[in-house]
């Protein structure tokens, strides 16, 4: 097979995962039930046929086809037509697949993928070639796993990958139906390894959408895909000593899971992905972290603490694309229902804790800010105006707000992080934070001026929603910047500072360098105001000099009459002076 035929196995799988989704679905009880191998290995080969084929582009360097929504709209192009090395398309696809994975099984695929394109790396899939990449993706997926568990998509590939092995020089239609049928013959044994298959009458959920790409591939090289049955829940006798759906891939003190977290993970190397690797392991199960073998790594893992799940990550490498997904169905959702739609995800909506008559659960009912702040000063102006303050000298952690909140008694509660963490950390700490008794918002204020202006308009008579819209108004409408004496030398993003300058910064980049403080504190404000204002908020740092509040109100009195200037002692250290304008 070369690239041209390779892809045209990628656009089989697709039309066989679309027709098979449904059934792969229905089968879904391990590791968790919640219904979407089909949904999710379907996602996941969606995108390794687009990377290959936007890899195999015509003469006039136009992407030959696209890949739609749904599989079934594809715009199947002239493959045949294509002149492109199977390693090429396979390699396309692993890197895909491994960029665009969907939950566990996603993850396993795009190892499959990999070992195809390692396989072809001396030319194109043969009968031999098949039968090693068969092996060696089985290698990759069990090295991938902290804790292989048997009886699932990782036996059956490797079953796969043994009777390829047992057909060695024969043809390669013979060796890749030999693969299927092996495939095949391991999935209906998949309750007997499996308690918890055995228990739900159903085969493996993620060996069944193997079967299907195995399927496929013969379909391309003989022109017709073996008959299979359909594989329904219950048609399997239930037998005795059925184990958790969390079955061998967990310890028994873990604590249950409750979200599936995913990203991906760039700038490491294999030591620190096995140490991710086992970091992750002490945190959850289902944990898989894979590479496509070309510096890119996807990571996945189902746990209780999403946000120590995305701090492993950080401290192995740069992060990306991080997708957080809870397991938890809410109350009002009919405990049998395990479709896709019933996950509450990051970017959803959170409905009130209800139990399974409908009733509300005995939940606190009231609402509180919880405001990060630096400084003893800022710590008192926040509590003063109603907020319960985490503050400090040294930095605030993800696992330090995550516990915070955690602590707070109240039903909903609104974060003000003030610029202590970035974006990604501070979605994954909002997501473990919610559970039924809780809801937790968190408004975009950067920094604590912008957070005082959020909480100087807070108002729990309204609904939560709106009283955070509100407050997020008032964050967004206040413009800030800071003032910094330069520690050292060093370049920066308007060119090269020395030690002692003083350093006007918007937002967090450095716009302008002085002489000295005072005189990049006037620069500042003549700039910031240069765009309009009527309320300047000057929050003094601990090392302000002394007269430099003044200074600067007098300068802003001069040259901006009309603009009323207030003045907190804040008492933070990094920042001298932080500048907010409204």
């Amino acid at each position: 097979m070369d690239g041209a035929a390779l892809l045209r196995w990628g656009w089989t799988c697709l039309a066989g995962l679309e027709q098979r989704r449904e059934e792969i679905n229905a089968l879904n009880v391990f590791p968790i039930a919640d219904s979407d191998t089909g949904t999710n290995m379907l996602a996941t080969m969606r995108a390794a046929v687009q990377a290959a084929q936007a890899r195999a582009v015509s003469p006039t360097g136009r992407e030959q086809g696209a890949v739609t929504e749904a599989a079934g709209d594809v715009d199947t192009p002239p493959v045949d037509a294509i002149e492109i090395s199977a390693h090429e398309v396979a390699a396309a696809m692993a890197r895909g697949a491994t960029l665009g994975a969907r939950g566990n099984s996603g993850i396993i695929l795009s190892q499959v993928l990999r070992g195809i394109a390692e396989a072809t790396a001396g030319g194109p899939l043969t009968a031999a070639t098949l039968a090693d990449a068969l092996e060696r993706a089985g290698a990759l997926v069990r090295e991938a796993l902290s804790v292989p568990v048997e009886g699932t998509i990782l036996t059956v590939l490797e079953c796969a990958g043994a009777s390829a092995a047992a057909r060695r020089g024969a043809s390669l239609a013979e060796v890749a139906l030999a693969a299927a049928d092996g495939a095949a013959k391991a999935l209906g044994d998949t309750p007997s390894q499996l308690g918890v298959l055995r228990e739900a009458g159903v085969v493996d959920a993620g060996a069944r959408g193997l079967v299907v790409l195995l399927d496929g591939l013969v379909s391309v090289i003989r022109g017709e895909a073996p008959a299979r049955p359909d594989y329904l829940p219950g048609d399997l006798e239930v037998g005795p000593g059925a184990r958790s759906s969390r079955g061998a891939d967990s310890g028994a003190d873990a604590p249950e899971p409750h979200f599936e977290v995913m990203y991906l993970l760039a700038d490491t190397d294999e030591t620190r992905v096995a140490a991710l690797r086992d970091r992750l392991g002490a945190l959850g199960d289902s944990v898989a972290v894979v590479g496509d073998g070309a510096g890119s790594w996807s990571a996945h893992v189902h746990c209780a603490d999403a946000g120590a799940a995305v701090e492993a990550g950080l401290a192995a490498g740069t992060l990306g694309a991080i997708r957080i997904e809870s397991f938890v169905v809410t109350a009002s959702i009919a405990e049998d229902d395990c479709s896709p739609e019933a996950r509450r995800t990051v970017d959803g909506g959170y409905p009130g804790a209800r139990d399974s008559d409908g009733r509300a659960v005995d939940a606190p009912v009231d609402r509180a800010v919880l405001a990060v702040a630096a400084g003893e000063g800022a710590a008192a102006l926040f509590e003063a105006a109603g907020a319960v303050v985490l503050g400090g000298d040294d930095p605030i952690t993800a696992t330090a707000l995550l516990t915070a909140i955690r602590r707070m008694p109240n039903r909903e509660v609104l974060v003000l992080p003030n610029g202590a963490l970035p974006a990604h950390e501070l979605v994954a700490v909002g997501v473990a934070a919610r559970d039924a008794r809780r809801d937790v918002l968190m408004l975009p204020s950067g920094s604590m001026v912008q957070g005082l202006a959020a909480l100087a308009v807070h108002d729990r008579g309204r609904i939560a929603v709106d009283d955070a819209f509100a407050m997020s108004e008032a964050a967004a409408a206040t413009r800030w910047g800071s003032l910094r004496a330069a520690a050292h030398r060093a370049l920066t993003m308007v060119g090269t500072c020395d030690s002692g300058d003083g350093l006007g910064l918007v937002g967090n980049d450095v716009v302008l360098i002085e002489r000295d403080v005072l005189s990049a504190g006037r620069t500042l404000l003549d700039r910031m105001l240069g765009l309009g204002g009527e309320l300047v908020t000057l929050l003094m740092g601990a090392g302000a000099p002394e007269g430099l509040a003044g200074e600067l109100a007098a300068h802003i009195a001069r040259g901006f009459p009309g603009v009323e200037v207030t003045v907190y002692s804040g008492g933070q250290q990094e920042d001298l002076v932080q500048i907010g304008v409204e």
